[in-house]
């Protein structure tokens, strides 16, 4: 990437689903993403749990010796739902809570295969990039075509003026793990000047924990 400047990327966070889906590539990609980051000397955040992709993209970024956290919701470890997680574990009392603490704790993001979990988690995250309360790279694995249809959908969103061009380049498409995290080091925050006016900032609560609060 000569004449690019290149964002240091120190964790990744994965969003994708507990189980394998239909598609064997969906495996083996998600199995690829963990070695490329950690051969990249990147380390993960996920869900937590050893279940589906999230197993697999974690098995093989923990065999690279990287480290791995799982932010998992202490309802989801009652009768061992999702696992054991591969590596260290927080556990947090909701599901906001926990996306929270991933964007925290993340310098970039990653969408897997998935159901409507991770596309929440997926659209929180650009949600907030466009609200400038992160301005960390947002990617989408598309393997084998999955994401084909959201894609057709964010631009068609464009051309009917629901979403902004500068807002559409929030989020980044790429077919294989090593193109996808070169884009997510080469990307550019573009804040809107009005929506970067807002401020944002932590509450100020006994436990400490982050509350996005909006002060007008």
């Amino acid at each position: 990437m000569e004449g690019v400047s290149v964002r240091k990327i120190k964790k990744i966070c994965v969003f994708c689903r507990a189980n394998s889906g239909k598609d064997v590539a969906f495996v083996n990609a998600a199995f690829h993403l963990g070695e490329v980051l950690g051969k990249r000397k990147i380390d993960l955040v996920y869900g937590g749990g050893k279940l589906g992709l999230m197993g697999c993209v974690s098995t093989a970024v923990a065999q690279h010796e990287r480290q791995v956290l799982g932010i998992i919701p202490s309802a989801f470890t009652i009768n061992n739902l999702v696992g054991e997680t591969c590596g260290k574990e927080i556990k947090v009392a909701t599901m906001q809570e926990r996306l929270v603490m991933m964007m925290e704790l993340s310098d970039a993001f990653i969408a897997l295969p998935g159901g409507f979990g991770t596309l929440e988690e997926l659209f929180q995250m650009i949600s907030w990039a466009q609200l400038s309360i992160h301005n960390k790279p947002i990617g989408v694995l598309n393997i084998n075509g999955f994401f084909n249809g959201l894609l057709s959908f964010v631009d068609h969103a464009v051309k009917q003026e629901f979403i902004t061009p500068r807002a559409r380049k929030i989020l980044i498409f790429a077919t294989t793990a090593d193109e996808l995290v070169d884009k997510l080091q080469a990307f550019r925050f573009e804040p809107d000047p009005a929506l970067s006016k807002l401020k944002w900032s932590p509450s100020s609560s006994q436990k400490e924990k982050l509350d996005l609060t909006l002060r007008l």
